[in-house]
């Protein structure tokens, strides 16, 4: 198959024979497009690992389902997850009730959520992996856990009794009654920092929580845990068809949806911040075609004189644009892959140079830095690099195709 003229001249004036390295001008464009696309494919791989986690942090903590009657406590909570349990794909339901206490330790009080769980074998809400102190084994109706956050305010550790006041007490408080406050023993301390929920809080049994709350045996809600690979969506709009009037089914995404739209907030602002790296390489590139056809105005003439069409010289520089940006797409695509395959030592050793590794867990609670490839997104960055040199190109190829015969052989180089 014999390419068409425009394209081999083309190629022929981006790396002209005699020249092992090729032009100059050729390298260094293609190096510029390959930096830019390098830089957006490593950081989208890296934001996108980052609200991978915090998704499947959020389902690990939340799960993936809610049943509620609009944040008032209902009965019958337990049979209707029960009910709930023998759908088949449902791994687990946790009834659950929340709300605020006063916690205090000696003269210091303290106003945190309070989650009251029916735990159970692999519970909705695992909390396990997020336990700095302590076990879930030690919850019992007089022990709590309580996160990392509480602990420092009021100053207290594994072992130590906390004081709680629920609003039913203070409003007993108000009618004259003597009224004590409930004493619970911390049983365990957890970091989940992140989860607005969860920070400051005290997790406890959904017994005492009933007990304190004076709900009986009502519930707040009930959890469910999904089989992986369900369709959150689907089961929602089953459930409440299946539900009595006046409940609601929401998805985590539902749930955490602001914070979701904050992740892919910021993804989508560095995705156009780092944009302009491959605009400027493109910015570059024109620059570089508009020196070249102001260098080979007379060859552009002579092409024109021997029957080369104005259409044909368009191509020409066009077809250098799309070729430096394809070849600068492709490369910038394989650096990026290659720096994000050993991104862990890389940044393990510059945690060690720093002494920043514990910063790391502190703010961002991993060390090892999560990636999430999306082919498509990959492609799509790989196709827009390759357009913006293309139509960097426009400019010089359409001066260059403007330029009359008669007028470029005049002119004395």
């Amino acid at each position: 198959m014999r390419l068409p003229w425009y394209m081999y001249l083309a190629l022929r004036q981006l790396a002209p024979s005699g020249r092992r390295l090729g032009s100059v001008f050729f390298f260094l464009s293609v190096l510029g497009v390959a930096l830019g696309v390098a830089v957006l494919v490593i950081v989208q791989s890296v934001m996108g690992g980052f609200g991978q986690v915090h998704r499947e942090r959020i389902i690990d903590t939340s799960g993936h389902l809610d049943v509620t009657e609009g944040g008032y406590p209902f009965q019958g909570g337990y049979a209707l997850a029960d009910a709930i349990r023998e759908r088949e794909d449902v791994v687990q339901v946790t009834p659950y009730a929340r709300g605020f206490v006063m916690a205090r330790s000696g003269n210091v009080p303290v106003f945190p959520a309070i989650y009251g769980l029916s735990y159970e074998e692999n519970p909705v809400f695992a909390i396990s992996p997020y336990l700095t102190a302590g076990s879930l084994d030690e919850l019992y109706d007089d022990t709590v856990l309580i996160s990392q956050s509480l602990a420092q305010q009021l100053g207290v550790w594994v072992g130590i009794n906390i004081e709680v006041f629920s609003p039913v007490m203070i409003e007993r408080l108000q009618s004259d009654e003597v009224v004590l406050p409930r004493e619970l023993t911390v049983a365990g301390i957890y970091s989940i920092d992140w989860n607005q929920e969860f920070l400051p809080g005290i997790l406890c049994t959904l017994r005492t929580m009933q007990d304190l709350y004076g709900l009986g045996d009502a519930v707040h809600g009930v959890a469910i845990r999904l089989v992986d690979d369900a369709d959150e969506f689907a089961v929602a709009s089953e459930l409440e068809a299946e539900l009595s009037s006046g409940k609601q089914v929401l998805t985590w995404k539902e749930k955490w949806a602001d914070f979701l739209w904050v992740l892919d907030l910021e993804k989508t602002m560095m995705l156009f911040l780092n944009l302009f790296i491959v605009a400027v390489a493109a910015f570059a590139i024109a620059i570089a075609q508009l020196l070249t056809v102001v260098r080979k105005t007379r060859e552009i003439g002579l092409l024109a004189v021997i029957g080369g069409s104005r259409t044909g010289v368009l191509g020409l520089y066009c077809f250098q644009g799309f070729f430096i940006g394809l070849l600068g797409a492709a490369l910038g695509i394989g650096v990026a892959l290659l720096a994000l395959s050993f991104r862990d030592p890389i940044i393990n050793l510059l945690a060690e140079l720093t002494g920043s590794r514990d910063t790391l867990i502190q703010y961002y609670y991993f060390a090892n830095l999560p990636v999430d490839f999306d082919v498509r997104e990959i492609t799509g960055i790989g196709l827009l690099a390759t357009a913006l040199a293309t139509l960097a190109s426009l400019l010089p190829a359409w001066r260059a195709a403007r330029l009359k015969p008669a007028e470029t052989l005049r002119i004395e180089q």
